[in-house]
């Protein structure tokens, strides 16, 4: 299992094989996490932490990577995540 995976996973008390709604659409899955702003070439720095970090289903995702669903979207829906 990939870090960031596991540091989302353990962020919200899933179980590594556990199905996890989408933050957008609220449809379960078990699709890669997305990383709001890209780790790139390399990686950055805070890339893997849990505020650049959203559960999203397989259409969901597309539609960020296609920036139909928009980054700033993405930041407003990991802000207002309860703790």
């Amino acid at each position: 299992m990939k870090p960031y995976i596991k540091i989302y996973l353990d962020f919200f008390g899933y179980l590594p094989d556990e199905y996890i709604p989408c933050e957008v659409c609220g449809k379960y899955h078990r699709d890669p996490i997305h990383h709001i702003e890209p780790r790139g070439m390399g990686g950055r720095a805070g890339a893997d932490g849990i505020k650049n970090l959203i559960g999203l289903c397989l259409e969901c995702h597309i539609l960020a990577e296609k920036k139909i669903i928009t980054k700033q979207q993405l930041k407003n829906i990991v802000e207002r995540r309860k703790k």
